[in-house]
């Protein structure tokens, strides 16, 4: 029966796409026959239900092509050793993907991994599938072709859920691997704190010879950080050389990443880039249904079509909508119907519609005592160069526009942008005057 499941396998791979077949069939082997009943197996519990969800039909009509049509299949969690695993046969649909011991922990370096930011829980589109596919293939392979992986996407939009995604598959996949997931702010923190502390080669050995995948969130704000570019570019070479697994995430593309030294742009460019788009209508509509029956909510569809034609921005305004819907359902104990949506709806829309830069650079300018003009011209007082900082800042987090337009307004380069985001920053970090001042302008500007 291994011949019927080899020659079935065969056939599939014909008609699949390559990067399919190798991805999601490849990996099934012939494990043994029960009665009329052939038993595969598959290395986890996603592939699993990957499998049987797109190519279960197409399997079931291959082996009886080849073997009669009095058999069927059934497919199994291997341990790789000929053992099925005991709880395989349980539906994926019971739970979820299986969260493994090793899935909850934290990687070896940086921030902890987010519970629910797994491949299971992502929605593909045609705006993200590509991005998907090619995070799921990197985590998936122990050594996979292309190696780095680069997500591209505005504010929003999943490429941190996706990078984190790829973390859980790893630790779950191959437990040994050491993952550290890490912004690239944590990253500079953390190197000039070992250069403070004398303990640079600590530094230097954990990422160059420590780790075997490398998730690094918001490149963009490596923006004129000279010595940092440094470390990372010769880590990056150590890492590369190596075939360890890295992926980076930013919201500006690597050609518009200004004061960023060739050496790291080189590095970088060695990924494969792929490009998250805002989500279409019906990928929206997915996203608000999986939204739904995660938190075991019963919507009207007539309700999520509304949400889902109404947010449009991202994804963030989407789960920002419907958990706006539960909340007030629940407080006013009413049911959730489209009246209930379009009054929370009208309340989000409003809102985005009218933060604008113009509106921000008013608010600041009120708050300072000084005139529009004066934060627009080139004078470096820092009766304006405070105003200036904080106006960019507050543009940056409070509406979609992208560093170019931004620094276009405020006739700035892209380095002063960026130098102005990340010195409004750091000063919130320490939760003082700067941190009181810009809650105090959201709050009068109706932004939080």
């Amino acid at each position: 029966m291994e011949t019927v499941w080899q020659q079935a396998k065969n056939a599939l791979k014909e008609h699949t796409p390559t990067h399919v077949y190798k991805m999601w069939i490849e990996p099934v082997q012939f494990l043994k026959l029960t009665g009329e009943n052939i038993v595969l197996s598959c290395p986890n519990n996603f592939l699993k239900k990957r499998v049987l969800e797109n190519f279960g039909t197409m399997i079931h009509n291959e082996i009886c092509r080849v073997g009669g049509d009095h058999l069927n299949f059934s497919l199994e969690v291997s341990r790789g050793n000929g053992k099925a695993v005991k709880h395989a046969d349980k539906s994926p649909s019971a739970g979820g993907q299986q969260m493994l011991p090793k899935l909850g922990s934290r990687p070896q370096n940086g921030r902890m991994l987010r519970k629910d930011f797994t491949f299971d829980r992502f929605v593909v589109g045609k705006n993200c599938d590509f991005a998907y596919t090619a995070a799921l293939s990197l985590a998936s392979q122990k050594k996979p072709s292309q190696s780095a992986l680069f997500l591209l996407s505005q504010t929003g939009m999943g490429k941190s859920h996706l990078a984190q995604a790829a973390g859980h598959f790893i630790l779950s996949s191959f437990p040994s691997e050491r993952v550290f997931y890490i912004t690239a702010e944590d990253f500079t923190n953390e190197m000039v704190g070992a250069y403070r502390n004398n303990c640079i080669e600590d530094f230097k050995h954990r990422y160059r010879t420590s780790c075997d995948v490398l998730l690094l969130d918001d490149i963009n704000l490596l923006s004129g950080r000279t010595r940092t570019q440094e470390e990372l570019a010769l880590t990056l070479d150590y890492l590369y050389e190596s075939g360890k697994k890295i992926i980076f995430s930013s919201c500006t593309p690597l050609k518009e990443i200004p004061k960023m030294s060739d050496h790291l742009k080189s590095r970088l460019s060695q990924s494969l880039i792929s490009e998250i788009e805002p989500p279409d209508f019906s990928t929206r509509v997915r996203i608000l249904q999986k939204k739904a029956k995660e938190k075991v909510c019963a919507i009207p569809s007539g309700v999520i079509e509304f949400m889902a034609g109404e947010l449009t921005e991202n994804v963030r305004a989407l789960e920002s909508g419907l958990i706006g819907v539960l909340t007030k359902s629940c407080l006013l104990g009413v049911p959730v119907d489209l009246q209930l949506a379009e009054s929370v709806v009208r309340n989000i829309v409003t809102t985005q519609k009218n933060i604008t830069i113009e509106g921000i650079k008013k608010g600041v300018c009120d708050q300072f005592g000084i005139s529009v003009k004066d934060i627009e011209s080139i004078s470096r007082k820092q009766s304006f160069v405070r105003p200036r900082q904080v106006a960019i800042f507050l543009c940056r987090r409070h509406t979609d526009q992208p560093i170019q337009a931004i620094g276009k307004s405020f006739n700035r380069y892209h380095a002063t942008v960026i130098h102005s985001i990340n010195s409004v920053e750091k000063e919130l970090k320490l939760k003082g005057e700067m941190f009181k001042l810009i809650e105090i302008i959201e709050k009068k500007m109706n932004l939080k």
